[in-house]
């Protein structure tokens, strides 16, 4: 069953462990879930009230403003 998940993070999530920090996925944008590949990048100029469809080709539409 396909599914539309709405985000609004913009960035990851930090996890610290022992040595070194592993980051979160929390935008759904990234290709090695569910680790933050930078994705979220894409996101910055997105504006508040307006919901977006991400497409596998990395463009974005608007699905309601």
């Amino acid at each position: 069953m396909a599914r539309i998940v709405i985000k609004d993070a913009q960035g990851p999530h930090e996890v610290p462990p022992n040595e070194k920090s592993v980051f979160i996925c929390m935008c759904e944008l990234s290709k090695n879930q569910p680790f933050c590949d930078g994705s979220h990048k894409k996101t910055k100029d997105e504006e508040a009230a307006t919901t977006y469809r991400y497409k596998d080709d990395g463009t974005r539409e608007v699905v309601a403003a």
